[in-house]
């Protein structure tokens, strides 16, 4: 593990460098790669053969941020995930997954510099457009509680909250992020919301979306959405534990295609 400076954070970055094709993976809000891992989400376990490149996104985990809500914006994580590119895959196309937040980064990302990746695995993308409107709002009240209330009084208020049906079974984590900073990133996703429909339509390299159902906050009507838009997508859908179970094989197999077709 490394530190990686960027504007106003310090990102933490593990580097699993077995030669190969080179993949990012991210994560989502108030996740990191260590709560990943306890969630399932961790589609990397399943990877060999790569450069697989793992890290905390600012304020996240064991990476340092500011208090500052607009540190948090999809818009600046896109910038701060070009940075990682850049320093560690200089000039290489780079397979990109992650879930949530971190599918709004990587779509950022995919559209500020499209040429930076060969293909991706967006996961459980969130909320977005007509849809993102009442989540921004859910998450300014978060904030405001936690700043009234305190971090572990708003975590009472949610944990009796209903568990989509494909991840029934997972252990209950509480957000990997320092007490201080949780109101700056709650507010730093309301100020965010998925590239326009326009710019995702730009985006033409081979994409795998996979959703799961029973989430208000990650919807499958956005994924669906999103594979309408991107002119190169397949969606696949969870159910059941065992349905999620199986994306780090579709990682794997897409992983495998962009090897192949970088030759």
């Amino acid at each position: 593990m490394s530190k990686f400076n960027v504007p106003d954070a310090g990102l933490d970055v593990e580097l699993s460098d077995e030669g190969g094709h080179p993949v990012i993976q991210l994560h989502g809000l108030t996740s990191s790669r260590r709560r990943d891992r306890l969630l399932g989400l961790d589609l990397g376990r399943g990877l060999s053969g790569t450069r697989l490149l793992r890290y905390d996104a600012r304020g996240h985990g064991l990476s340092s941020g500011r208090a500052v809500a607009t540190d948090y914006s999809w818009q600046v994580l896109a910038d701060d995930l070009l940075r990682l590119l850049d320093h560690f895959f200089p000039g290489e196309k780079v397979h990109g997954v992650g879930p949530s937040m971190g599918t709004g980064t990587l779509l950022h990302a995919a559209v500020l510099d499209p040429q930076r990746f060969s293909s991706l695995t967006l996961m459980v993308p969130a909320t977005a457009w007509a849809t993102r409107a009442a989540k921004a709002e859910e998450y300014r009240g978060a904030a405001d509680a936690i700043d009234a209330q305190g971090v572990a009084a708003f975590l009472a208020t949610t944990a009796l909250a209903t568990p989509p049906p494909a991840t029934v079974g997972v252990p209950e984590t509480v957000p990997d992020v320092p007490d201080a900073v949780l109101p700056a990133l709650f507010r730093g996703a309301a100020l965010s919301d998925l590239p326009t429909r326009e710019q995702i339509a730009g985006i033409t390299v081979p994409t795998t979306v996979l959703a799961w159902i029973g989430d208000p906050a990650h919807p499958v009507s956005t994924a669906s959405t999103l594979v309408e838009l991107l002119v190169n997508a397949t969606l696949e859908v969870a159910h059941t534990p065992e349905d999620v179970a199986r994306w780090p094989g579709i990682l794997s197999h897409d992983v495998q295609k962009a090897r192949l077709a970088a030759g």
